[in-house]
């Protein structure tokens, strides 16, 4: 079997992210048949491989898709230290499957979870140019000079925000609607980027990832990926 590097084959098979692989070899979380490996190395099934501690079970998983709306008070991980209820727990299936991206507790909407690692850096990183689009609703009347400087990019204290993209829906009462899709993925992005204009999200909800929407999915419902919408994101 052909060698490929580590990130790549650890990534294929589901352990995590390229990211987060590297990160892992950094900080002497993997060994490559009981050697500490440098970042390059090549490796194959015919490897030992240990993660934390643990020899990798190396059997290529089925690759799986799924696409969950994402209820509040839910969070974008695994497993949570502290006992709260994660995106995992809403899926049925026997694969080790991790949500790509996240979306913060108070949030909703849509989130991509599968076993494939590959996809993670496409679909996360600003140079991949995917949007995620997002519905809010804001406090106040948000004027056009306001909704601009979102266009233009937003200064946060972690750096300046990539030009969004953004629509004015409506006002209803003392709040408006609108929606924002961004292609970067900061900690509470829009939420900070709203504040920064002086608008507290009421509600958010993030309904389009790429050209892949929820539809009528139901929150806390789940549902496979199609053939097309897999095939999209593996080409992004």
């Amino acid at each position: 079997m052909e060698k490929v590097r580590l990130n790549k084959y650890l990534a294929s098979i589901g352990t995590g992210s390229r990211r987060e692989i590297d990160r892992m070899v950094e900080e002497k979380k993997i060994k490559v048949n009981g050697e500490y490996p440098s970042p390059g190395i090549k490796v194959n099934i015919k490897d030992k491989i240990e993660v934390n501690g643990r020899l990798l079970e190396q059997k290529q998983e089925k690759k799986v898709y799924y696409m969950l709306n994402k209820p509040k008070k839910v969070i974008s991980a695994v497993k949570d230290d502290r006992g709260r209820r994660t995106v995992v727990d809403f899926i049925k299936t026997k694969e080790r499957i991790y949500p790509i991206g996240r979306l913060d507790y108070d949030t909703e909407g849509l989130i991509i979870l599968t076993n494939d690692g590959e996809l993670y850096n496409k679909i996360i990183h600003p140079k991949s140019e995917v949007f995620k689009k997002y519905l809010i609703n804001a406090a106040g009347n948000v004027k056009k000079i306001k909704l601009g400087q979102l266009k233009a990019g937003i200064k946060l204290e972690d750096g300046l925000t990539l030009p969004a993209k953004v629509r004015f829906l409506k006002e209803e009462g003392s709040t408006t609607w609108l929606t924002v899709a961004i292609r970067e993925g900061k900690n509470r992005q829009v939420r900070r980027m709203m504040d920064a204009i002086g608008h507290r999200v009421i509600s958010l909800q993030r309904v389009k990832i790429g050209t892949i929407t929820m539809g009528d999915l139901e929150v806390g419902k789940y549902r496979q990926l199609t053939k097309e919408e897999v095939n999209y994101l593996k080409n992004i």
